[in-house]
């Protein structure tokens, strides 16, 4: 008998056999090429003869048609990103099964456009103001502008009068609330005058400039004037998760095809048999719903939490007299505030006084001059920023009455732009999509066909029963189910759940992550361009050095403050301490257990803390009459303040950076304190005393002052003709921990740059301290680093180690070039006002949480709340451990997605030997069709001959088929129900093990992942394939084999093959997602204990599991296993451990760059790294 008589085809032609053999062959090797493309893919290449492409299959190292689509289409940048690539990747998402879910976490562009419509159309309110700003729009808009307006201001003030109620009067006021609040949005200069200026409104709202409001009175006051908050949208509440998680299309058809399934079983089988597999599916997919809602609707709450961190800003106010700090919630109406530099304004309010007040209003007008309050122009609006000088403001209108207020109010959520992961993620959801649609598509339509074909053969296509919609219901649902597994809709969220848990972790450690881009950003720096003050240091200064006089003394304890005293005269002592406590910005304010406290930087607290001690020494008082202020400008890195003296006299005081301060001097105090000549060895003398303080690491600062008769109150400062005082030389320590953390830096390929405005001795002794300034580095001072051309900065810029007297312009330039020139990921920290353009240019811009302006941390991502270097280094391990852990969820479920659909698709559509077939045709495709095909020929009977080798080959077909001829064709291995907790395993579940591992240290050991990488690695590939087709033989084996290789016989014995091989699948993947652990490593197990989230997610998988195979039976179409087929299970699942050691010993050829291996070291030797 030949192989073609046994495989149950006659054939007694020899043409026809030839026939039958090369279309039995063409068809293996159509399956074995559909099966590979499944798992690896395939490109199409020219024939070299000219003829139709040939396919050619993508091994381990040729993954680029999936980058180069994610590149084309799913490419975002970090930061900034264009309404066009945010529009381009939507539109390149072609297919998604809950768009609600999917898209719930990115920017609405239609609600942002909105939002910019209602900003314009209150910049246009802004031009009725008497002067919005020092910018003049052209003069015909102007004119129409605002005669629109006062045209409605004209009508709105004819139907609306103020009355002062009772309840007004009972409380002790004597002005409407939104009167009041009128008066200063709409700069009602009439009304203010009406009422008696400033100080006529402060008597209607009981406040007094030097005492402020009284705390009794704060309920009365948030009574009758509204609470400073505005309206804002009810948070969604759980059931609205349950909502959008029930919107997936793939859910709705199951749905409907249960609800089929049960009411034809119900005619054709009966209550209650007939409602099993319905009510099955029903019960998951509410159980999926559920966990998928729950898991939505606390990451929900995580984020509302963080965003209510990011709202607290805390201002200062004089409260019975008393200056308290307080949260902007809390503030009232009549709350003395006291504003600075870089402050947010956060109420309406009436200018009382303060020096050289600029007011930046571009958040309400669009317009970016900034406005100059006076006595004249007293009126602060909400929401602006304080961009140069200080002041006290009386607050008028608060909340909903202010114009900032119903402008947020009005505003719809926007949402916040999507990460670059969460775009790619999206990118990968959708290819994968498009090939389950595809396979659900051909299962479907085989299905089908091979039911028609054989109900046609059998009883014919006119007579149809119920058990025939029931199947066909059956073959759709199973289809439908392949799209559920295939799509790994979890993907772009499990990007969302593991920020959202890392922020969380990192608020706890003193990072608050103001945009969630910068947290997955972070892991990939490059550089870390960081301040000095208060980062790298303690920002806990006090002086420790000074020279005045000629003489150099240590001033630390009381004693040395005597000795001080007593080689000084009382003069040169009275002009150091007029000094100090007229030129500053710090302020001793009682606190309410009438103890002292001195308010300001840490650099005027140290000052103005040695005034004090030292005035204690001499009781003499210097107090003098304030005529003009110059706040410290870090581009003038200097400050200053004209005083009137007793005598009639003015005198101006200077007081800055040394060597500026220095440069400005002609003059210097004797030991008499006399104004004398300054020669040039004097000069000299006293820059070696600034260089000795500065390499000591001390802070340096010189204070001079000048006699005037006369001045211009509208021009500068002088800089030339003044008399030197005293050197400062500040103390302030470097943080413990800050040389670990730039070493841990340094091993992880981050470079640390230190962008300081101090002296260049004082932060090369500070850079060396911290293990910053090395051999191969050098320090430039900004001057030196300005000067230089573009060619120069390229070679000059790899090297900078150190950058000293720079500006914020030399910040931004430094972040700009590297960004630009080196395709570098920068991190830059700031905390002043001008900090704010290096800050929005960073990739990840770090603001300081203490020290750090408003405006400085608007402009941030991420705002170190301590102030510590070493926070920011946490901010990066946190940004590698959400990379790579989303790399890990990745590798988990692609794994599960490809094994799960070359399953149930192989299993469904192949008659006969299944998957098997497909193997053995596989052989034949690359074995059969050259032996055989060459080697037939027709002898002179005409009988058909066959080679040695090819007869065996067809002998082995024979010997398959005979093995495997039981299987039943059309059969699917996996049920709906169980396919519908495969993907919960590997989407809700698998997220929450995979995306929310910690940090390790030895993620601080690889080099970042530089810009334009692949996501997926080679190296994921290869675990990816690997994984698949161990777990593709196992499954395959079982299901073509299992019943003899276990000897499993009875009635039952199909029913239980198949509960094996689902037990089976489930602890493949139970162990892979251990193994996903490490995508290199060989320990897998390494912190997997201390990790009681992810033990705890594996213990309620295995438990779940035990109970559908034990328990549910009835609705997950399975039946109770025996120990022995326990162990098999368990034992099948656990190789995988095995599998993934020895993959993980197999050579995976390098990326382009060898310096940046996609954040993964070499497999070492060593027992430290296995």
């Amino acid at each position: 008998m030949l192989p073609w008589d046994r495989l149950g085809v006659n054939i007694r032609r020899p043409r026809l056999r030839v026939l039958f053999i090369l279309g039995r062959i063409s068809r293996a090797a159509s399956l074995y090429l559909l099966l590979h493309t499944s798992v690896c893919g395939v490109d199409w290449e020219e024939n070299p003869n000219g003829h139709s492409p040939l396919p050619r299959a993508r091994g381990l190292g040729d993954m680029e048609w999936l980058e180069k689509n994610l590149q084309d289409n799913f490419d975002l940048p970090p930061k900034h990103p264009s309404d066009e690539a945010l529009r381009r990747w939507r539109s390149a998402v072609s297919f998604v099964k809950n768009r609600r879910r999917r898209f719930r976490m990115v920017a609405d562009l239609d609600s942002r456009s909105q939002n910019e419509t209602k900003r314009r159309s209150l910049q246009v309110r802004t031009y009725c103001l008497p002067y919005p700003s020092f910018h003049v729009p052209p003069l015909p808009a102007l004119l129409a502008q605002r005669l629109t307006c006062k045209l409605s201001d004209a009508e709105g003030a004819k139907n609306k009068e103020y009355q002062v109620t009772e309840d007004i009067r009972n409380a002790g006021f004597s002005i409407n609330p939104d009167e009041l609040a009128s008066i200063t949005s709409k700069h009602d200069v009439k009304a203010l005058r009406m009422h008696g200026e400033v100080d006529g409104i402060s008597k209607k709202i009981r406040s007094t400039f030097d005492r402020g409001i009284s705390v009794s009175d704060l309920e009365t006051r948030q009574g009758i004037y509204g609470v400073n908050r505005y309206t804002e949208k009810p948070a969604r509440s759980l059931w609205m998760f349950v909502w959008d998680a029930s919107q997936d299309m793939t859910l709705i058809i199951l749905m409907v095809c249960a609800l089929i399934s049960a009411v034809v079983g119900l005619a054709s089988e009966g209550f209650p048999k007939g409602m099993y597999d319905g009510l099955g599916i029903i019960l998951s997919i509410l159980l999926v719903v559920m966990v998928t809602a729950i898991s939505d609707y606390r990451q929900s709450l995580q984020f509302k939490e963080l965003d209510n961190e990011k709202k607290k800003i805390f201002i200062h106010v004089t409260r019975d007299g008393s200056r308290q700090k307080i949260s902007i919630y809390d503030l009232v109406v009549g709350d003395i505030v006291h504003l600075s530099i870089g402050d947010q304004v956060p109420a309406d309010g009436l200018y009382i006084h303060g020096y050289s007040l600029l007011i930046d209003e571009s958040s309400l007008t669009g317009e970016s001059d900034p406005v100059y309050i006076s006595q004249d122009k007293p009126f602060i609006l909400a929401g602006t920023k304080v961009q140069d000088g200080s002041a006290k403001m009386m607050v008028t209108a608060v909340g909903m009455r202010t114009e900032w207020g119903r402008l947020m109010s009005t505003l719809s959520e926007g949402g916040e732009d999507e990460t670059p992961l969460q775009v790619k993620l999206n990118g990968v959801a959708t290819i994968i999509g498009k090939i389950g649609l595809l396979f659900a598509t051909l299962t479907f339509v085989v299905l089908m066909v091979r039911f028609l074909i054989e109900k046609g053969l059998t009883v014919g296509l006119s007579k149809w029963y119920s058990t025939d919609a029931l199947t066909i219901v059956n073959y759709f649902a199973t289809a439908v189910t392949i799209i559920v597994v295939a799509v790994p809709e979890g993907l772009p969220l499990a990007v969302t759940l593991s920020l959202a848990f890392a922020m969380k972790k990192l608020m706890n450690d003193k990072a608050l992550v103001r945009h969630l881009s910068a947290c997955e950003t972070m892991g990939s720096a490059v550089t870390i361009c960081t301040d000095k003050t208060g980062t790298l240091t303690t920002n806990h200064m006090v002086v420790d050095k000074i020279w005045i006089s000629e003489v150099s003394k240590s001033v630390i304890g009381n004693n040395t403050l005597q000795d001080l005293n007593s080689v000084i005269s009382s003069t040169t002592l009275g002009l150091l301490l007029q000094g100090i406590f007229e030129n500053t910005s710090a302020e001793v304010v009682k606190e309410k257990d009438d103890t002292q406290t001195v308010l300001g930087t840490p650099t005027e607290r140290a000052i103005l803390e040695f005034g004090l001690k030292l005035q204690g020494h001499n009781g003499e008082d210097m107090t003098c009459t304030k005529v003009k202020v110059e706040p410290f400008n870090s581009v003038k890195k200097k400050m200053a303040v004209l005083v009137s003296l007793p005598n009639g006299t003015h005198r101006w005081f200077s007081k800055g950076a040394s060597e500026i301060i220095v440069q400005m001097c002609d003059r210097m105090v004797d030991a008499d304190g006399n104004s004398v000549p300054l020669s040039e060895a004097q000069r000299k003398n006293i820059l070696d005393i600034i260089h000795s303080f500065a390499s000591d690491a001390l802070r340096t600062l010189c204070l001079a002052y000048k006699e005037v008769d006369d001045f211009d109150e509208n021009s500068d400062s002088q800089t030339d003709g003044f008399t030197l005082i005293s050197i400062f030389g500040i103390k302030d320590p470097v943080r413990p921990g800050v040389k670990d953390a730039v070493k841990a830096c340094m091993s992880a390929g981050i470079i640390v740059r230190m962008v300081t405005g101090d002296n260049i001795n004082t932060a090369k002794a500070i850079a060396k301290e911290c293990g910053i300034l090395t051999d191969d580095g050098i320090a430039i001072e900004g001057p030196d680093f300005r000067s230089k051309s573009p060619e120069e900065m390229r070679d000059l810029i790899p090297k900078i180690r150190v950058m000293a007297r720079s500006l914020p312009l030399d910040k931004h330039t430094l972040v700009t070039n590297l960004r630009g020139m080196f395709h570098e990921v920068v991190a830059v920290t700031g905390d002043g006002t001008n900090d704010a353009p290096a800050l929005h240019e960073a990739d990840i811009g770090l603001a300081m949480g203490i020290a750090g302006t408003e405006v400085a941390k608007e402009s941030a991502d991420v705002i170190v709340l301590d102030d510590n270097f070493t926070t920011i280094i946490n901010v990066a391990r946190w940004g590698r451990a959400v990379y790579i852990n989303i790399q890990k969820f990745v590798q988990f479920q692609l794994t599960v997605n490809i094994v799960a659909l070359v399953i149930n698709f192989v299993s469904a559509c192949i008659t006969g030997a299944g998957v098997i077939y497909i193997l053995f045709y596989s052989i034949c495709a690359s074995m059969v069709v050259p032996l055989v095909i060459p080697d037939i020929h027709y002898s002179v009977n005409n009988t058909f001959f066959l080679n040695e080798r090819a007869r065996d080959c067809a002998y082995f077909i024979d010997i398959v088929n005979n093995t495997f001829e039981f299987c039943s064709p059309g059969s699917a291995p996996l049920t709906a129900v169980q396919l519908l907790w495969v993907n919960m395993i590997m989407d809700t579940l698998g997220a929450l093990a995979l995306a929310t591992e910690p940090p390790n240290d030895d993620m601080m050991k690889r080099p970042p992942v530089r810009r334009g990488e692949n996501f997926i690695t080679k190296v994921m590939w290869r675990n990816i394939i690997g994984q698949s087709l161990y777990q593709l033989v196992v499954l395959g084996t079982l299901m073509f084999g299992g019943e003899q290789l276990l000897n499993i016989k009875g009635a039952d014995s199909k029913s239980v093959i198949n509960t094996l091989i689902f037990n089976s699948f489930v602890f493949c993947q139970v162990f892979n997602e251990i193994n996903s652990r490490e995508m290199q490593k060989i320990n897998v197990f390494r912190g997997m204990f201390s990790n009681w989230l992810f033990i705890g997610i594996i213990a309620v998988t295995v438990a779940f599991q035990v109970v559908i195979i034990e328990f549910l039976g009835t609705f997950a179409s399975t039946v109770p296993l025996n120990w022995q087929l326990w162990l098999v299970s368990v034992g099948l699942g656990s190789i995988s451990l095995i599998v993934g050691a020895i993959l993980k010993c197999i050579p995976v050829k390098s990326d382009e760059n060898p310096s940046s291996p996609n954040g993964y070291l070499p497999l070492s030797s060593g027992p430290d790294n296995i």
